[in-house]
């Protein structure tokens, strides 16, 4: 079957749908044909803490448009009652899902990048675990009777690198090291109900807020890289979403639970390209001249 209707009458959701990762995997998962709830907090008439423009609304109408079936749906995965309201509509509406894309973050701005545990704000620090290790567990936890009625399931964790190495910051690395490890251990405790749990990290990942960091589109996107060299490797949100939908609809998923996998490598295997039809390889350039 091709890829672009491989997942025609799948449910997903995907979870910090609103903009970045998460909105270039529902966008991909919707090209493939799925049924995709697109959940965060900014709405068309309501802004997040994180104070940017992009809405769940906006990214459902690009799943619409892309082909699959676009549904926005306002939760905050910090609490408990809205997501559990979440899988009560899916079950009502469905009475199943097969995928999970748990992509929650919302940690840039709590993230103070330079200052050590000690120094760096506590309750900021605590807040980061909340929002992106907290919220993935609850997430996770409501998800699974829907996924056992359906007998199967994939669940995906978007982190940040493929091992568990210090990331620069003490919180951020205790976040995104945690979202690698529940993948592992939800693939041990769900591999009896045929449900398949992994962990995707994209490369330098060049979101809405990173062009704006740099003061560039995604038109001339390379003008970035005078202020930082390395953001000629960057990828764009697209390219984690086409891992995700290879990943999706690959029959062979189950082989590959418990595994942590990055763009770079799987564009390899699956062949999918970037936008401008490239192949970025954050991983060969990471090791050729930032380890160095």
């Amino acid at each position: 079957m091709s890829r672009e209707i491989a997942l025609k009458g799948k449910i997903a959701v995907v979870a910090g749908g609103t903009r970045g990762a998460g909105r270039g995997i529902s966008v991909k998962l919707g090209e493939a044909g799925a049924t995709v709830y697109v959940t965060g907090r900014t709405t068309n008439s309501n802004q997040s803490p994180m104070g940017r423009k992009e809405t769940i609304e906006e990214t459902a109408e690009l799943v619409t448009k892309a082909g699959g079936t676009g549904i926005p749906v306002k939760v905050d995965h910090t609490v408990e009652s809205d997501v559990i309201s979440l899988f009560d509509k899916i079950k009502k509406e469905h009475g199943r899902l097969d995928i999970l894309v748990n992509d929650i973050w919302g940690g840039d701005p709590l993230t103070e990048w330079g200052k050590p545990i000690g120094t760096h704000d506590l309750n900021n620090g605590l807040q980061i675990q909340k929002q992106a290790v907290q919220s993935h567990i609850v997430t996770a936890h409501y998800s699974i009777p829907l996924f056992r009625e359906n007998k199967k399931g994939l669940i995906i964790e978007i982190t940040d690198g493929v091992d568990y190495k210090p990331r620069g910051n003490f919180y951020y690395s205790l976040a995104k090291i945690s979202n690698i490890h529940m993948a592992q251990a939800m693939a041990q405790d769900l591999k009896d109900f045929n449900i398949t749990a992994i962990a995707v990290t994209p490369g330098f990942l060049r979101s809405e807020a990173m062009l704006e960091y740099f003061g560039v589109t995604e038109e001339n996107w390379k003008e970035g890289a005078k202020d930082d060299p390395h953001f000629i490797a960057s990828e764009t949100p697209s390219y984690i979403g086409e891992a995700i939908k290879c990943l999706a609809s690959d029959p062979k998923i189950a082989s590959k639970t418990g595994g942590v996998y990055s763009t770079w490598e799987l564009s390899e295997v699956y062949g999918f390209k970037d936008i401008d039809g490239t192949q970025p390889h954050w991983g060969k350039y990471y090791k050729n001249n930032v380890e160095t």
